[in-house]
């Protein structure tokens, strides 16, 4: 059985050009041999590809042969030829240079028509594939995945991918807005007036580490996520979120970055929008000024952890300490305020748990001086600093147990998650790539919408005939 296959070219006239690409054959049926294989398919959208681009190329200068305003044929000024890597081969295309009419004034004496309409010389399809898979697995595994399902003439590097990575997350940094120390915009008169907004906003961020490059150490990246409880106009609750991230020491615009990701969520200057984070000022500076009804909260799961700590150190120590009729109990008193100190906290009585922290933190002071226990020297430095840690943040700590009953977040334990999606499982786990501050940033601005699943929409806004959808998927899109 012989499977000829043709591809015809149908002018505006109606003129028809037939090509062959490649005939078949098939004699017994088999499971090896039942349909296209692998290679027959790459090798069959390989040629397609190269007369489709004939063709389309071919009626481009055509078009631009004559002018458009005098009719007059142009005079050719030679030609180069313009390589163009598609998703389905490179391609060479030969492109001529026309000189300018007279009939009008130009800025140039000649011109080039498929360098104007092609200025890019990779398509949109083969780039957005090679930075959205970049963006979920290694440069040298997206090479080899690609080199394996697309028709490739030449080898991919993973150098490429890289360098394609950062030009298209610098156009993204490019759009970005710029840095505000404040988006609250209006006043109560204005934000009485607003529409009744989307449900609350729950916002965690927190922090990871990826390991440097030329031995600058690791270098630390701020991740958070988003969620919108619900949304007024679909009426049923949905719990939808959207992750960010960036390099802190490089991004130079965190609170705007932060803000556009609200904002791509409906964010109103009347929506309640609610920070947990880890107290730390580099993170809680990025938070602040951007909603007026926003509320920042201290996350209970980085309070709790300190004080667990402190109770698992406290089981080392001596149970009593001093001689004689002096000896006291050391380690049951210890578990004892740390249990009180935990209570307050939970509760949200701050003043009392910073007293019992100073109370605490002398009687420590007292028994390391009469002990050399390591245990009770290490517990005093951890009540020393879960002190002050509560001491900053104590106009961040609410009433962790009303909260609790009322069904509210008090921990950040989906920024955990996202920070071990976003960061962990491209970067560091059973990762050895050691990254610069930009190529980390970059790179991350890329797998977090990839994540949002918002990347096919960014290259349908900058190439609006990319993947163009049908209008059954436009109508689910905006259910």
């Amino acid at each position: 059985m012989t499977f000829p296959i043709r591809v015809v070219a149908i002018a505006d006239n109606g003129q028809e050009q037939v090509h062959d690409i490649r005939s078949l054959q098939r004699m017994e049926l088999k499971m090896e041999t039942l349909g296209l294989t692998l290679a027959e398919g790459k090798a069959i959208l390989s040629a397609i590809q190269r007369v489709m681009v004939e063709q389309q190329t071919a009626h481009c200068v055509a078009a631009h042969r004559h002018c458009s305003d005098c009719g007059q044929q142009r005079h050719s000024k030679g030609h180069h030829d313009l390589p163009l890597r598609t998703v389905f081969g490179k391609v060479t295309i030969p492109s001529p240079r026309f000189v300018h009419c007279d009939c009008q004034p130009h800025e140039t004496k000649s011109f080039s028509p498929l360098a104007q309409v092609l200025p890019e010389r990779t398509t949109p399809e083969l780039l957005f594939l090679e930075t959205q898979w970049a963006s979920l697995m290694s440069y040298g595994m997206t090479t080899e995945l690609l080199q394996e399902v697309l028709p490739m003439d030449s080898p991919l590097h993973a150098s490429t991918i890289r360098e394609h990575v950062c030009s298209v997350a610098q156009r993204l940094e490019n759009e970005l807005g710029e840095e505000q120390w404040s988006f609250v915009e209006g006043c109560q008169r204005d934000w009485n007036q607003l529409p009744p907004p989307d449900g609350p906003l729950t916002v965690g961020i927190d922090g990871g580490y990826i390991r440097g490059r030329n031995q600058e150490g690791h270098c630390e990246v701020v991740a958070g996520k988003s969620l919108l409880a619900f949304r007024r106009e679909g009426g049923e609750e949905e719990l939808s979120g959207k992750c960010f991230a960036f390099v802190q020491t490089y991004d130079e615009k965190p609170k705007r970055r932060l803000f556009e990701v609200l904002r791509s969520q409906g964010l109103t200057m009347n929506q309640q929008v609610e920070f947990l984070s880890d107290g730390g000022e580099d993170v809680r500076n990025v938070q602040l000024y951007l909603n007026a009804e926003a509320e920042h909260l201290l996350d209970w799961f980085h309070l709790t952890m300190r004080l667990t700590v402190l109770l698992q150190t406290a089981k080392g120590m001596p149970e009593k300490i001093g001689e004689g009729e002096e000896q006291y109990e050391l380690r049951p008193q210890v578990e004892k305020q740390l249990e009180s100190i935990k209570w307050y906290l939970w509760h949200g009585n701050t003043f009392q748990a910073l007293n019992r922290l100073e109370s605490l933190e002398m009687d420590l002071e007292a028994a390391a001086y009469e002990s050399k226990d390591d245990h009770t020297h290490k517990a005093l430095k951890g009540v020393q600093e879960l002190h002050t840690y509560v001491e900053r943040n104590q106009q961040f700590l609410p009433n962790y147990g009303e909260r609790y009953r009322n069904g509210e977040r008090i921990a950040s334990g989906f920024v955990e998650s996202a920070v071990n999606q976003v960061v962990s499982k491209r970067m560091v786990k059973l990762q050895q790539m050691q990254w610069s501050q930009r190529g980390a940033h970059l790179l991350l601005q890329i797998r977090t919408r990839v994540l949002n699943e918002e990347w096919e929409e960014t290259f349908r806004r900058w190439y609006p005939g990319f993947r163009p959808q049908t209008e059954e998927q436009s109508v689910q899109k905006a259910a």
